[in-house]
């Protein structure tokens, strides 16, 4: 692997019995070190939060370090429903003081004058779970090019908020594979089209 592409990615966390309290993150490339020469450093803890071009500043694979999301897409003409089977999730980070999380997962497009969400039950102690859920949110097929799906993934806490662990929307607006996602299911209904995910850590409302 070359370092040189790569990022340090620290978390600061506060632990007590209830678990892992996200307090900020800071990043830091690699390639601003030089081979054999220490250097101290001051890094600003910030909160989640999209870097513009984010992309491009860290390098895809240091934008996406909390986890997959594997799932199928199918317009339902018979339905009239945009059909999602939530199928399982890789990699998640742990936010529990027993090194796991117990997710579940949110959906709902947007905009929806009904204002209509979902959720999938919750798997306790695992950073790999596994959902198979499957979901019909009815809409039209040519509605779906100005609509988004967002889908967020938390783990669930009792006596406080949710710690939210990351996300994924799926639209016109997307790109590379998020998009080919989108469009191949409006372009082609009726048949399951299935993609896989980086979550990011873009936070959304719940």
């Amino acid at each position: 692997t070359d370092l040189s592409l790569q990022s340090l990615h620290i978390l600061v966390l506060d632990d007590d019995k209830y678990g892992h309290d996200f307090l900020g993150e800071a990043r830091f490339p690699l390639n601003r070190l030089r081979p054999h020469i220490s250097r101290d450093l001051c890094l600003n803890l910030c909160k989640h939060y999209p870097v513009p071009r984010e992309e491009e500043v860290w390098g895809e694979e240091e934008c996406w370090q909390h986890g997959k999301i594997f799932l199928t897409l199918c317009f339902s003409t018979k339905k009239r429903a945009l059909i999602v089977n939530l199928i399982k999730c890789t990699n998640l980070i742990p936010m529990d003081s027993n090194g796991f999380s117990d997710p579940f997962i949110k959906l709902y497009l947007k905009p929806d004058l009904h204002k209509r969400k979902y959720k999938t039950g919750v798997k306790w102690k695992t950073l790999n779970p596994i959902f198979n859920e499957e979901f019909a949110i009815e809409t039209k097929i040519t509605e779906l090019s100005k609509q988004t799906l967002v889908i967020t993934v938390w783990d669930k806490d009792y006596g406080k908020s949710n710690d939210y662990l990351g996300c994924l929307e799926l639209c016109c607006n997307s790109k590379g594979d998020r998009l080919r996602h989108w469009v191949d299911m409006m372009k082609y209904p009726d048949h399951k089209h299935e993609g896989i995910h980086n979550l990011s850590i873009k936070p959304l409302s719940s």
